[in-house]
């Protein structure tokens, strides 16, 4: 990823507050409902133990005690009794109705800001450019949007907020407990700056455990989800078991890391047990000494102990929730790391959206490449005029894809300039280019939705008949029709219920649908048997008439069609001109490639006609 420049990293429970802070400001009124709530809460707390202390104070000078601390001298009648025990029935009540409304409201909260978060790192990820997506795995990209931010949810609900209220209990409760008696207070500070030390010790250990070990999830995320990307090749290759041991490792060392987490949470949560025992002992012997000395009431002393019993609370529930408190940082962290990953193609402020129905296309001294120090093109000169037909053949690797990306940009060169319509496309709407142009691949990627929402993603804005009319003119109405629910039909994951020619088709439809000036086809005839090759071919002669195309091919047939030909070669132009003038001359790159291998050709086709997954065949989609 990369990082925000000049930008110093921050601790990481700093970065996850400033992921979730901006949306927090837009639930002010839920959480202010939830704080009050919170605040009726820690109040019910306090005043819980002192109908209590009211009783056994009045039943001990019942029985002759002499108390010489002031407060209320109340007699230990049945009439105290029923009003003490009714105060505790009232507090309880109202502590309760204001928990729930405390939780019911922060729980709220935490969800919406969950989808928020998820909603925002989402569109930002879209908005990162295709170098990002080449080095980024899309299974750890899954884990981070999905678990993580549950992560986040989860902990600040259940571990979080409770704490906070917690927190504000014990404050208030050393308050009172001071003015009780301060030397007993004294017990309850240092047990705190103890947990501290202990707790300090242990925090850094434990996130990075956790760090590891939610990195370690992530690579299992993308593990799974080549696998299942690729079943067809670890089936036909026989690599279930050696996958599957890979993955059991990587799962193991993942388990190991999360138990060394839970293992050092765990002694933390017991050093603190112990800890709060001894205060407790502490405090029982002294207070009874107190007592005896006359200088609190037994009834103080039972409110110190609840006091310092919940008051201490914090302290276990941070033990106890520390493991899960560094977990969710961790993925605090990873959400942080997307959040914060910069786009290497910027737009500046004063862009201007490209107006033009029939723009050209020029590369001007363009030298560019996917990766840091990785050219692929170098000092690409090449007009394409609007309306021009043109192909680019060339070995695999030559950087012909690499030419496409540069006119959606999707990368930018690190050379030259690429004008579309005049403009410098640096300085365009990203969006307003991508508008003029219409792509399609080998292939094709079809969403598991609707064939007639696939094909209206071309143009969100058209009608039913729109959509029906682009799908005719790509030969894709009939088969379409004849679907369990026609273009209503729900296609399963990757449209692999379809024969490839009809994907094409479909996707045909889509660009059609589109009405962008600009067409590019990257091998999309490839790997098609002959007759649906042919299909395709009548679609995409309809798909480019009247437009400037771009083909990127091996196909010969395709190729000759053009009204230009460029042969492209370790990134260098090395020859153009049109079919007939590069066939006329037997010495041309063009006329050889042509001329070689007409048996490999056939060859191919023979191949093509073979290759499972792409002969036509009855299907049955899901609805």
């Amino acid at each position: 990823m990369t990082p925000r420049r000049g930008h110093k990293p921050a601790s990481g429970l700093r970065r996850t507050l400033r992921c979730v802070g901006p949306h927090l400001r837009e639930h002010r009124l839920r959480m202010a409902i939830g704080f009050a709530a919170l605040a009726a809460d820690v109040l019910f707390r306090l005043l819980e133990p002192w109908p209590v202390k009211l009783v056994i104070d009045a039943v001990t000078r019942s029985l002759g005690a002499t108390l010489r601390r002031p407060g209320p001298a109340l007699e230990a009648s049945t009439q105290t009794l029923l009003l003490c025990g009714g105060a505790i029935v009232v507090i309880s009540i109202l502590r309760a109705v204001a928990n729930y409304w405390s939780a019911v409201s922060f729980a709220l909260v935490g969800s919406r800001v969950a989808a928020d978060l998820r909603a925002r790192t989402f569109r930002h990820v879209q908005g990162l450019s295709m170098r990002h997506h080449t080095r980024a795995s899309s299974g750890d990209t899954v884990q981070r949007l999905v678990s993580d931010v549950s992560r986040l949810q989860d902990v600040a609900v259940t571990a979080g907020l409770p704490m906070l209220g917690n927190a504000v209990t014990l404050l208030a409760m050393t308050l009172i407990m001071l003015w009780l008696d301060p030397m007993l207070a004294l017990v309850v500070f240092l047990a705190a700056g103890i947990f501290a030390v202990l707790s300090r010790r242990s925090s850094g250990s434990i996130a990075k455990a956790a760090g590891r070990t939610r990195k370690g999830e992530g690579a299992l995320a993308s593990t799974a989800a080549q696998t299942l990307g690729a079943m067809r090749e670890v089936q036909a290759y026989g690599l279930e078991d050696t996958i599957s041991s890979n993955f059991r490792k990587s799962n193991s060392a993942t388990l190991g890391t999360g138990v060394a987490a839970l293992r050092l949470a765990a002694g933390l949560e017991r050093r603190t047990d112990v800890l709060i025992g001894v205060a407790t002992a502490i405090v029982l012997a002294g207070g009874g000494w107190r007592v005896l000395d006359h200088s609190i009431t037994p009834g103080d002393l039972v409110v110190f102990l609840t006091y310092l019993k919940t008051g201490m609370k914090p302290l276990k529930d941070l033990a106890k929730q520390t493991s899960r408190i560094a977990q969710a940082t961790a993925s605090g962290e990873r959400v942080a790391d997307l959040l914060e990953a910069e786009t290497d193609l910027p737009e500046p402020a004063g862009a201007r959206p490209l107006d033009s129905r029939r723009p050209d296309v020029v590369f001007d001294n363009v030298s560019a490449g996917h990766g840091e120090g990785t050219i692929v093109l170098h000092g690409i000169n090449l007009t394409i005029p609007a309306g021009e037909r043109l192909a680019i053949i060339g070995p695999s690797g030559a950087g012909k894809s690499t030419l496409a990306s540069l006119i959606l940009r999707m990368i930018d060169p690190t050379t030259g300039t690429v004008r579309v319509g005049g403009e410098d496309l640096r300085e365009l709407q990203i969006a307003s280019v991508r508008a003029h142009v219409s792509i399609l691949l080998q292939d094709s990627v079809l969403f598991g939705n609707t064939v007639r929402e696939n094909i209206r993603f071309g143009r969100l804005d058209a009608s039913d008949a729109e959509i029906e009319h682009a799908a005719a003119l790509a030969q894709a109405d009939d088969f379409i029709r004849a679907l369990p629910a026609g273009y209503d039909t729900v296609l399963g994951e990757a449209a692999k219920d379809l024969s490839g020619g009809q994907r094409q088709r479909i996707a045909i439809a889509r660009a059609i649908l589109r009405e962008a000036p600009i067409v590019i086809l990257d091998e999309a005839t490839a790997g098609l048997d002959p007759a649906s090759r042919e299909s395709i071919l009548d679609a995409l002669e309809i798909l480019t008439r009247g437009r400037t195309s771009i083909t990127i091919t091996h196909d010969a047939f395709a190729a000759r069609l053009a009204d230009r030909v460029i042969w492209l070669e370790e990134g260098r132009i090395l020859e153009e001109g049109s079919p007939l003038e590069l066939l006329q001359d037997p010495g041309s790159r063009f006329s050889r490639w042509l001329g070689d291998p007409p048996a490999s050709r056939a060859a191919e086709e023979d191949a093509a006609e073979r290759r499972p997954g792409d002969e036509r065949r009855d299907i049955e989609v899901p609805t």
